[in-house]
């Protein structure tokens, strides 16, 4: 490789790994955000004694999100395994609040 395509290369690296470095940001801010809604969710159940997991709601999510995926051309069963990784943890905040 030539001076001139190492250091070309160089550059569009530089790019994607700030591009890439400014979507993980986005993406730790929506899971913040996210949390903060499913925290109240996780107080409103406490407070009337709902179940800290609705099954067919969440089966609906992961439909949706998988469908998303596709469009998004993401493989839709890393989201589905995405989504229910953090399905699992909001359950698990939701009991503990019902402690």
């Amino acid at each position: 490789m030539t001076d001139d395509a190492a250091t070309r290369a160089a550059e569009v690296l530089k790019e994607h790994r700030e591009s890439i470095d400014r979507l993980d940001a986005i993406l730790v801010y929506t899971l913040g955000e996210r949390f903060k809604h499913t925290k109240a969710v996780g107080k409103l159940k406490a407070t009337h004694d709902l179940p800290p997991s609705d099954p067919e709601r969440e089966a609906v999510q992961i439909a949706r999100l998988e469908n998303l995926a596709r469009r998004a051309d993401l493989d839709p069963e890393f989201a589905k395994k995405f989504l229910n990784f953090i399905i699992a943890e909001v359950i698990q905040h939701h009991k503990q609040q019902q402690s």
